[in-house]
């Protein structure tokens, strides 16, 4: 068989759902009894994936995935060759360059690549000279194939398996809408049906993602802030999309990782993402469309749970450790209260870890998070409401520039009036508002008043932070019916705390 010398342009269309709590083993089955997909016949396909980059991993640097494909039995099979170029990575919602040909066997086709992104990566085939293999997928796919009164056409399917680095591996579970044809809200519609009985979760990171990850170690880490960079040239909605996007994607990729993970920092991370999120919602919602929100209030158990077990994690990790020597003092006696105290607070956080994930597990905080990302993607074709026109035709850095010094007047105003705890949990509020819109548009700020605002920002949120963390870490020993002296000598230390 030769391959393709002139393989077709291709663009792939994809909505990526990661599936929490479920029995990989029944999916298929649950599946296919959901209405839009129960009157049609699934097919299956086992796939067997190599994917290939140079020692330094240039692909991946240049956002560029290369593998090979065997589809079927080791028998009969056929091999694919495919190449895919990275769009953006902020979101479930995947439009990437796609180049698939058949090639001979079980080896990759220089020629396979001729007319393709492959000749700017490598135009003198030095790079493909030095390509090796980097990780394995292997697993069953059952597909759907919906047709659309509408005339799109959607390909569902449900990959059950494994990635495999060297003697390192991590389980696959996860549905893919591909758009076959039509327009990519066809993909939300379909994907609001099966969220109305499974629970899904938007997942950002593609196969090739998750498998350099787990080369590196890395699978499930925390996701950081990431904030793009903003040009002054672009237009107030897209900007906003951007922003927002980032910091969603963070959301969704801890939360993604706290199904599996018991890192402390994921929980926070998760937390984070969506303070950056709801921060920079409030920043940009003057000039926004904001007739059609989301339905973020079915997220709020969810937060609920994440909130109470951030709680118990600073107070058992951060706050409490350095008061050890402090309370047991070389006493027996203290030493033991104090280790009960730390086992009670442990199990705590492991119960409240199992309330997340159950949390994750309804079905209706995956219909809120696919609505919110059907939202952003439709952020910046959204028309301005005619009472922010004129806000929205400001230049991008001036408009910047005026929404931070509003924000930074605020904060003035409320330190001023910070004398009491309500007023100083306000000015708490305000300087995490401060930090988080400064990173997220510092690119367009002015250099030096920027960074001293966000000292000071960064510097009310530590010292306020530090006395909210032993008051709560006293409450939540109070909780757990503690030794009586170690919650009096905790009251004691908030007392300190508070003068």
């Amino acid at each position: 068989m030769k391959p393709d010398p002139h393989p077709p342009r291709s663009q792939e269309i994809e909505l990526k759902l990661a599936l929490p709590g479920s029995d990989p083993s029944g999916l298929a089955k649950r599946l296919g009894r959901i209405p839009v997909l129960a009157r049609r016949k699934p097919t299956h396909q086992h796939l067997h994936n190599v994917y290939y980059d140079t020692p330094g991993q240039l692909l991946r640097q240049e956002r560029v995935a290369l593998r090979l494909r065997r589809v079927g039995s080791d028998a009969r099979p056929q091999w694919l060759q495919t190449l895919k170029t990275g769009g953006r990575d902020d979101s479930a919602l995947s439009q990437r360059g796609e180049w698939e040909t058949p090639v001979p066997g079980a080896a990759l086709v220089l020629q396979a690549l001729k007319a393709t992104p492959w000749e700017s990566v490598d135009p003198d085939g030095t790079v493909f000279s030095t390509l090796v293999p980097c990780f394995v997928t292997s697993f069953e796919r059952t597909k759907w194939l919906v047709r659309r009164r509408d005339g799109s056409v959607v390909e569902v399917a449900l990959d059950v398996g494994q990635t495999v680095v060297g003697d390192k591996s991590a389980p696959i579970c996860e549905l893919e809408l591909e758009l076959l044809a039509g327009q990519p809200a066809a993909l939300f519609e379909l994907a609001q049906q099966i969220a109305s009985t499974i629970a899904v979760l938007p997942a950002s990171i593609s196969k090739a993602e998750r498998g350099y990850a787990l080369a590196q170690g890395g699978v499930d880490m925390p996701r950081r802030a990431q904030p793009p960079k903003l040009t002054p040239d672009l237009p107030l909605p897209e900007a906003a999309r951007r922003v927002l996007g980032e910091m969603f994607c963070q959301f969704t990729c801890n939360l993604d990782a706290l199904r599996t993970s018991d890192d402390p920092e994921v929980v926070h991370q998760a937390r984070v993402g969506w303070r950056r999120f709801r921060s920079a919602w409030r920043l940009f919602k003057p000039a926004l469309a904001v007739d059609a929100l989301p339905p973020w209030q079915a997220l709020q158990p969810l937060l609920i749970f994440l909130g109470e077990l951030r709680d118990l994690d600073v107070a058992r990790t951060d706050t409490l450790p350095p008061l050890a020597d402090a309370y047991t003092a070389g006493n027996a006696r203290r030493a033991q209260a104090w280790q009960a105290m730390t086992q009670a607070l442990l199990h705590a956080a492991h119960l409240q870890r199992k309330s997340v994930r159950y949390a994750l597990e309804e079905p209706v905080v995956g219909a809120a998070l696919l609505a919110t990302t059907q939202w952003l993607e439709g952020l910046s074709a959204r028309p301005a409401p005619e009472d922010a026109r004129v806000e929205v035709n400001l230049p991008l850095r001036h408009w910047a520039k005026r929404r931070m010094a509003r924000l930074h007047e605020q904060l003035q105003r409320a330190l001023k009036a910070a004398d009491k705890p309500d007023n100083l949990h306000r000015v708490r509020i305000l300087a995490k508002r401060m930090r988080y819109d400064i990173e997220a548009l510092r690119t367009l700020l002015p250099k030096r008043r920027t960074q001293r605002w966000n000292q000071q920002a960064v510097s009310l949120q530590m010292r306020i932070g530090a006395t909210r963390d032993v008051v709560q870490a006293a409450v939540l020993v109070a909780k757990l019916e503690a030794d009586r002296g170690l919650v009096e000598f905790l009251r004691g230390v908030t007392v300190g705390f508070a003068t």
